[in-house]
This record gives structure tokens, sequence and C-alpha cells, in this order.
């Protein structure tokens, strides 16, 4: 669906207004990749262009942020430090997942059972020259 090469961090807004069209029907990305990748700084990148309003961070210890922008309201989510699953289902994953609204995944790879089935993969990976590629494609 998408492939792009991230150069440098001067690059990023480029990308992420790329991004954004090539999926402008979506709502739900999951984004995989390793610790310091750019994950939190792709997102930030993405509501940056979807002019959120607010400060941009990781949801690490809320798991999820609500962001009012242009587009409506946006929820980012990070389930890097949930123990189970249990915990997702407790904070009601589905009222936002299937709400029709913007929703940011980081580690989804600790939830993968819940997500839709309309899920945008988004693949982050760091290049040997120090670019990061990012790929997309359905769930």
């Amino acid at each position: 669906m998408f492939k792009e090469v991230i150069q440098s961090i001067g690059d990023i807004d480029r990308v992420a207004r790329e991004f954004l069209e090539a999926h402008s029907d979506e709502t739900v990305f999951a984004f995989y990749g390793t610790m310091g990748v750019g994950k939190t700084t792709f997102i930030k990148a993405l509501c940056e262009v979807l002019e959120v309003e607010d400060y941009v961070t990781s949801p690490t210890f809320s798991l999820v942020n609500e962001y009012a922008s242009s587009k409506g309201n946006i929820f980012h989510f990070d389930f890097y430090r949930i123990k189970n699953i249990q915990e997702v289902y407790d904070f009601g994953y589905e009222e936002y997942f299937y709400s029709g609204k913007i929703c940011l995944i980081e580690w989804p790879e600790l939830i993968d059972p819940l997500l839709p089935t309309n899920t945008v993969v988004v693949k982050l990976e760091e290049q040997e020259d120090g670019t990061r590629m990012i790929t997309t494609q359905k769930l």
C-alpha cells in the first residue's frame, strides 16, 4: 500500500503528509518496530499534519491519549507496559477501535487478537545507513 524512506528528521513531515494521503479512508493504524526506531516521532509528525492542538506524547502509563484536531478526536495508544490483555478489555478498547476516529497504536503486538480486520499495519525499520523505511499493509 505505502512504502517510503525517511531520509532524515527534516523529511518526516513530507512522509507523514504522503502517508495520510495514501490512507485517507483508514482509521486504525498499528505501528510495529523496535524500541527507538521512531514510532512516536512519526506519530507526532502525523498529528502535526492532522493539526493536533495538544502536546503529543506517548501514553506509556495511561495507555491512551486523546487529542483534538481539525479531523476530530485522535486516539494514541501505547501498549508497551500492559501485563495482560485483560487490561485492554477493562478500559473498553472497542469504544475506541470501532469509533470511526483515528487510532494510532504503538506496541500492537501485545494485543494482536483485538485489532480490527481493517487495521493498517505500519512497519518502521532502521536501515543500515540510518534512514527509516516505512511500509504498510492491511491486517
